[in-house]
């Protein structure tokens, strides 16, 4: 009878265990490097990590990436860069997106954004590629497929019918706008109080950022 009475406790301890562990909740947090990590402990900033259950980060979720996928994504995220007219840029985006390379994609248009570049790579060639550490400059099918096999990559797309890539951003988020301060006679200066602001130089109107393809 007691050992009937034992079994049955510690059956209710595993599932009262159980049910704690289904209703904990799972932080996702972004490093410094970019490199996202999930854990059952929050973080030291928790307004800097996304708060997801276990339930919802092991759903079914189409726009979600495979477990696999997703690890190997974490480790080596890859990151394009491109700007508009660019050839080798389509080119390089078209074979990311039919091998089913989750990317993020940054597009290169202005001066800042050519700056921007120049210190990224050392150079203002487009299209642009990185593979975690790896910076790869200019496109080659080949050359970029040794890497993304190097970093564990899946050969063939193993992504969902549903997923959708994130839209691309400017490599240089666009300024604030200048507040508009009103006058006595309820009439607008804009730029009221800020310092005076310098014509930008002459740039080729064909090719404002510079850019070489």
């Amino acid at each position: 009878m007691k050992s009937d009475t034992m079994k049955y406790l510690l059956l209710s301890a595993c599932l009262a265990l159980a049910a704690l562990s289904a209703q904990a909740q799972v932080y996702r947090i972004v490093g410094p490097d970019g490199r996202v990590t999930f854990s059952d402990k929050p973080p030291a900033s928790i307004d800097k990590a996304s708060v997801l259950d276990k339930a919802e980060s092991a759903s079914s979720n189409g726009s979600q990436l495979p477990f696999e996928l997703r690890q190997i994504a974490s480790r080596y995220p890859v990151t394009l860069y491109t700007g508009d007219n660019c050839s080798p840029c389509d080119g390089g985006r078209g074979m990311l997106s039919t091998r089913g390379i989750p990317f993020t994609e940054f597009t290169v248009k202005t001066s800042q954004d050519a700056e921007a570049l120049q210190k990224l790579s050392g150079e203002n060639t487009l299209p642009f590629l990185t593979i975690g550490g790896q910076k790869i400059k200019g496109y080659s099918a080949s050359e970029w497929g040794q890497f993304l096999d190097a970093a564990g990559y899946p050969p063939t797309s193993i992504l969902p019918t549903s997923y959708r890539r994130p839209a691309p951003a400017p490599l240089v988020k666009p300024p604030k706008p200048i507040p508009v301060e009103a006058n006595s006679d309820n009439t607008a200066t804009p730029g009221a109080g800020a310092p005076p602001v310098s014509a930008p130089p002459a740039v080729n109107p064909a090719n404002p950022a510079g850019i070489r393809f």
